[in-house]
């Protein structure tokens, strides 16, 4: 028969084992629940960092229309002080037969 004593130390022993199991338990859990949290963030990440990837080919896009559009203007402003140096050219002519 056991002792009482001996007894005593394993029913501590079991209760330890016991406290042992539960914390490795609650531990996995946690590190579960850390790991979905985790991998949530992964795909948030992922997720943002190809809207900036989009993002910076909408700014080279609409840097392409600006350099077009400067290259436009520029041509219209040509063409418009063309028409402008015409013009003072034709009024030139027109005071010049007027006199």
């Amino acid at each position: 028969m056991i002792s009482a004593g001996i007894e005593v130390k394993i029913n501590r022993l079991e209760s330890i084992v016991e406290q042992i199991g539960e914390a490795v338990l609650s531990t996995t859990e946690t590190i579960e629940h850390l790991a979905e949290r985790l991998e949530s963030l992964s795909i948030q990440v992922e997720a943002q960092g190809q809207q900036v990837q989009q993002q910076g080919y909408q700014i080279v896009a609409l840097c392409d229309a600006m350099q077009t559009l400067a290259e436009s203007h520029h041509d219209s402003l040509q063409k418009l002080n063309q028409l402008t140096q015409t013009l003072e050219r034709f009024m030139s002519l027109i005071q010049e037969l007027d006199d």
